[in-house]
């Protein structure tokens, strides 16, 4: 008792006093700066509701409530959300681009309307006709230009069609044949110059008129002149409009929008029919979604970098324009998005996981020493805890002294990222969430469904699921019996799935049921809190030599998590009974896990080493054991490949999936001696 009693009332060591002191500041500092916990839409433990025929809706949507068309009723159309968010803006700037170096320059909403009204002015001088029934060809990299070239078919209820490099010619002479398109703005000489090879070839005799927005040379007009092709300025067309300007001709609802043909992982191309509906619902579903997290604003920006000729950047800023916010856009150089985020200083950002991957492992490698790794993973910890409370901050002590330096990276404002166009891995998600400070929702669809059919809720910060339907549409899972699958083939219904393929009825059957539901061809599991996720994805599915099923996008997600892989592609087929793969090294992670086992060399000289060969396999295997794959479902070799896949050089799409075709017609021959080492 005498000891407790001169414990408690004999004066404290200065050290202690201190230690006290400092820890009664930091608790203060952690209770002051502390934001309010997100407040969720829906009970997180019942976030969908049952509706006929097992259907699924978003708990959203009471008992009452229809499937939503539009979020701001004033705007129905694409236009009119341009002209609301001219207006919520006061006039203020939309798009923004920049010159190495430079700051951005801003267009205002009123420039690009009036624009707009030029170019389309212009194109019905030169005898287009303002309907659904004209198709307009946009063949340009993301710019402002392309923004004001679709809003002037929009202002006079005239259909986009976006075409893109990695097509080939062969595929853009079917464009253009099949939607018979007379006129493409294009955004230099060069694509000017492939589009002239398909009339001089004979390929195609419908194309009449070629819009650039660069300059370009007086032989490329002589060229085109030849073949019966108008070459003209954008410029050009602009002041023919300025002088003779109609007045506009606005699209209702239902008229066509978009014809947005599919990036083609097979080598096929079908052109999806997109209403103005169908883009505008989705857009106001994902506002509906996450509005509790996030209300967007006029003081929001976007970076507009993930291809306009895909359908999830359109519903990204179609969702920007309504809220007269603004989007900039990258230089057209993917190695410059880091100075151009830093510049920008977004605060909503469209991303793949494909980048999302490389911020993680970027994180990762800095943390260099046992040390260090322990303390980023105790301040992930920390911070993840925070996460999945509601609280999500950038201003906590775990922020100030490890995070900081990889969100100053992204610019330092980014407070809402929606992933999508690929599954994201559940460590990778939860990771990031916690680091990066900001809210990130994971979305899935496709073109057919505008872009999203599925979205993560506010305030869920659990991973390894797509959430649950938007508020324009519902969802239905079917058996699949082939494959042992019962209630599990995702279909969608909704304001948002597509009218089908341009003069493809055959093929638009086969996605399109008679009651209008989408077959998406994935395979997919509502867990227990009415959440959805994606187990197979039954279009890239193949079975092996002893009938086991294989879905090798699930395989990748796992394995691109290893520290020296950067880009991997698992193969296999029904003649062999286990698989292979191609590994794309990490030209930065490579030479010192090489190091770590002794060996130096070239990125090429490392690719060929057995022990490095090894050592990577070993570590996919762990990671794929720690994610519970099954032993035909672990790869038993690889080619390491020195070579990134880029859209480049044909081997991944515009949204950064794998084209697999490719991908197995140039492996071929490492696969074969795979497969007859083992034998």
């Amino acid at each position: 008792m005498d000891f407790l009693f001169q414990f408690l009332f004999s004066p404290l060591p200065t050290p202690v006093i201190f230690s006290l002191f400092a820890l009664a500041a930091a608790t203060l500092f952690y209770l002051n700066t502390r934001p309010s916990p997100l407040r969720s839409p829906v009970d997180l433990n019942n976030q969908t509701v049952g509706i006929k025929d097992g259907a699924r809706k978003t708990a959203l949507l009471e008992d009452n409530n229809n499937l939503i068309s539009y979020y701001y009723s004033e705007a129905k159309t694409f236009y009119e959300v341009f002209q609301r968010g001219l207006k919520v803006s006061g006039n203020g700037p939309c798009l923004g681009y920049r010159k190495p170096g430079r700051p951005y320059h801003w267009l205002k909403y009123q420039q690009i309307s009036d624009r707009a009204e030029h170019l389309g002015s212009g194109l019905l001088r030169k005898g287009l006709k303002p309907s659904p029934d004209t198709f307009i060809g946009i063949f340009a990299q993301n710019r402002p230009e392309w923004i004001i070239g679709e809003l002037a078919c929009y202002t006079y209820s005239m259909v986009a069609v976006p075409l893109y490099d990695t097509l080939g010619p062969e595929a853009l002479v079917f464009i253009i044949n099949q939607v018979e398109i007379s006129t493409v703005l294009c955004d230099n000489q060069n694509k000017a110059e492939a589009l002239l090879q398909t009339q001089e070839k004979g390929q195609s005799s419908v194309l009449k008129t070629i819009v650039v927005m660069d300059s370009f040379s007086s032989e490329l007009v002589e060229r085109g002149t030849k073949c019966g092709v108008d070459i003209v300025s954008l410029e050009d067309v602009e002041a023919l409009g300025k002088s003779n300007l109609q007045k506009p001709v606005p699209p209702k609802p239902e008229d066509l929008s978009i014809v947005c043909f599919t990036s083609g992982t097979t080598g096929d191309h079908f052109g999806a029919m997109l209403t103005h509906e169908n883009v505008v619902s989705n857009a106001a579903g994902v506002l509906k979604a996450f509005e509790t997290g996030v209300v967007p604003s006029t003081e929001d920006v976007s970076i507009s970098f993930l291809p306009l000729a895909h359908m999830f950047e359109r519903v990204v800023q179609t969702a920007m324009f309504s809220s007269g916010a603004k989007v900039g856009f990258f230089q057209g150089d993917i190695k410059l998005l880091p100075d151009d985020m830093k510049t920008l200083q977004p605060t909503i950002f469209p991303v793949v996981p494909r980048l999302l991957n490389r911020i993680y492992d970027k994180v990762q490698s800095g943390a260099q020493t046992p040390f260090k790794k322990w303390l980023v993973n105790l301040a992930v910890d920390r911070k993840y805890a925070e996460v999945k409370q509601g609280v999500i901050r950038t201003n906590s002590l775990w922020d100030k002294v490890i995070f900081n330096k990889v969100q100053e990276s992204l610019g330092g404002r980014v407070r809402v990222m929606v992933t999508g166009a690929a599954p994201i891995s559940p460590s990778v998600l939860n990771f990031l969430r916690a680091t990066l400070g900001c809210q990130i929702f994971e979305a899935y669809g496709q073109t057919e469904c505008t872009a999203g059919c599925t979205f993560t809720t506010p305030g869920d910060a659990t991973s390894g699921h797509v959430g649950v339907p938007l508020p324009c549409n519902i969802v239905k899972l079917m058996d699949v019996e082939e494959m042992n699958y019962f209630a599990s083939s995702h279909h969608c219904l909704g304001r948002n799935v597509f009218k089908g393929y341009l003069k493809d009825p055959e093929k638009t059957a086969e996605a399109l049921d008679k009651d209008g539901w989408l077959h998406t061809g994935d395979i997919g599991k509502w867990l227990p809190s009415g959440v959805l996720k994606i187990i197979d994805r039954k279009k890239n599915i193949f079975k092996l030599a002893q009938g086991e099923y294989i879905a090798p996008e699930k395989i990748e997600n796992v394995y691109v998590r290893s520290g020296p892989v950067a880009q991997v592609f698992v193969h296999g087929d029904s003649l062999q009974s286990c698989l292979v793969g191609v590994v794309v090294p990490d030209p930065e992670v490579l030479p010192g896990f090489a190091r770590n086992l002794g060996v130096q060399g070239s990125l090429e000289e490392l690719c060929k080493n057995t022990n490095v060969k090894k050592a990577i396999i070993s570590d996919m295997t762990k990671l794929g054991k720690q994610a519970g794959l099954k032993s035909f479902e672990q790869v038993k070799d690889v080619y390491l490949h020195p070579e990134q896949f880029t859209i480049e050089n044909g081997l991944l799409t515009p949204t950064l999936k794998a084209k697999r075709a490719e991908l197995k017609n140039l492996f071929q021959p490492r696969i074969n001696q795979m497969y007859a080492n083992m034998s």
